[in-house]
């Protein structure tokens, strides 16, 4: 009923940016929160940013001051946009949603959606 396509993934040099957007489609009511994950090799996925439908956000203490997250309600898209990346940042990132969705026959429930995940990776 709900999915989530990442987009925006990629090679990029240290230092540089990179701008990863993830849309949300499907029987949505509302959206509660939406954010971004990462994975490296060996190491459990971990919260990089979180947005709330009120717009407050969260990030990983590696990432403040570098990446910023948006979203856009209407059109059911949230972005992250990753500047003066570094090698530590290559890993796959995972776009996730909190949901409010349809259930039949009638109503409503809370659904997470995770997205397929998208590599980033920053090397010379």
């Amino acid at each position: 009923q709900v999915h989530l396509v990442e987009s925006g993934g990629g090679l990029v040099q240290p230092g540089g940016s990179l701008r990863l957007s993830c849309a949300a489609s499907g029987s949505i009511i509302s959206i509660n929160a939406m954010g971004w994950y990462r994975q490296s090799p060996g190491k459990e996925r971990e919260l990089v940013a979180r947005i709330t439908n009120v717009g407050t956000t969260n990030y990983a203490d590696s990432v403040k001051g570098r990446f910023t997250i948006s979203s856009d309600n209407a059109k059911k898209m949230v972005y992250l946009q990753m500047n003066s990346l570094k090698p530590d940042d290559t890993a796959v990132y995972y776009c996730n949603g909190h949901f409010v969705i349809r259930q039949l026959p009638a109503g409503y429930r809370s659904l997470e959606v995770w997205g397929q995940g998208t590599l980033v990776t920053v090397s010379s």
